[in-house]
This record gives C-alpha cells, structure tokens and sequence, in this order.
C-alpha cells in the first residue's frame, strides 16, 4: 500500500517546558529516533513543524519533507491537516514526535486496516490515540471543516468520518 509517514513536531512545549523534538532518549533526540523507526516502513516521512522551527539534522535526507503548519496554533489538528495536505499520498500514518518506541507490527497492522476507511485509530475503553494512526485525504474537508468553525479537538473528527477503531484486545495481541 502506499503510504506516507507524517510526524507532528509542532508542539509549543507547554507540559514539559521547553520543545520536545529535541529531547534525548539515549543519545539520540526523540525526533532522530521517530524518524529511524518510521524509515523501516520505506515510505516518505513528512515532519510538520511550527513556523520558525529548525531542524538542520534532517536536510539532506531524499525521502524526509519538512513542511510549516498551515494552521499555526491550532494544534494537532491543524498538523494533521497541514500533513495530509503536503503528502503525496492518500493513506498517511500519523504519529507525535514524542513516541520514541513505534512497534512495526502494530503500525503494520494499522495501516493494513486503513483501506476502506477514512482514519485507523487505536482504542482502549473510551480513550483514543489520534496520534498513532492513519488518516486518508478523506480526512481533509472535514477538518478544514472543524478548523473553520474554530473547533481543534480530533474528537470531533472522529464523528464526520469513517472510523475504524483498533480495540485492546487487537492492541495486546501485537504489542
């Protein structure tokens, strides 16, 4: 299947107090080992960042893109958007920029599970991980939708278009 990787790495910092992209795991930043997990999956990885943010470290890299949020401050939704927008493909895996340990198996099932819907999102009880998981273009003029209205919870995406939850018991069997 063809698919893009997006990484959102546009957070303002806030929880931790300064951005996280840059924090270190080891000897290598969360980001650097984001990006070397999600190169095992051959695809394009597309990193959306906040306006200004610098990343020299990945220049130079053939199949990395680093595009500028086209909704500044509208959080992971407006990086979503900006992703999926700027990809070339119409499947896309998206995931935060501070998950520093993907499990292949269980991005491989995903995006697996992703034809015929709109977003592949894990699921445990009421709780949903937006930011592990795979949304198509399908996604695009619904949270164009939702930005316009000035509403940014993925949440409220979920409800304007085709889900296919990955429950626990699915989750625990691969990882």
């Amino acid at each position: 299947m063809d698919i893009n990787c997006i990484v959102l790495a546009g957070g303002k910092g806030l929880r931790l107090g300064r951005d996280k992209v840059l924090e270190t795991v080891g000897n290598r930043s969360l980001l650097q080992r984001i990006v070397s997990q999600l190169s095992l999956l051959n695809s394009d990885i597309l990193i959306v960042t906040a306006a200004k943010q610098s990343l020299p470290q990945f220049i130079g890299n053939q199949r990395l893109r680093i595009v500028s949020d086209t909704y500044p401050g509208k959080g992971p939704l407006g990086g979503i958007y900006t992703g999926l927008a700027a990809s070339d493909s119409f499947y896309n895996l998206v995931v935060a920029c501070d998950m520093p340990f993907l499990n292949q198996s269980l991005l491989h099932y995903i995006i697996q599970l992703s034809t015929n819907f709109d977003l592949v999102v894990p699921r445990v009880g009421n709780l949903v991980e937006p930011l592990h998981a795979v949304y198509s273009k399908g996604c695009l003029a619904p949270i164009e939708y939702l930005l316009e209205q000035g509403n940014i919870r993925v949440s409220e995406l979920l409800k304007l278009v085709k889900v296919r939850y990955v429950e626990a018991e699915e989750i625990d069997r691969i990882d």
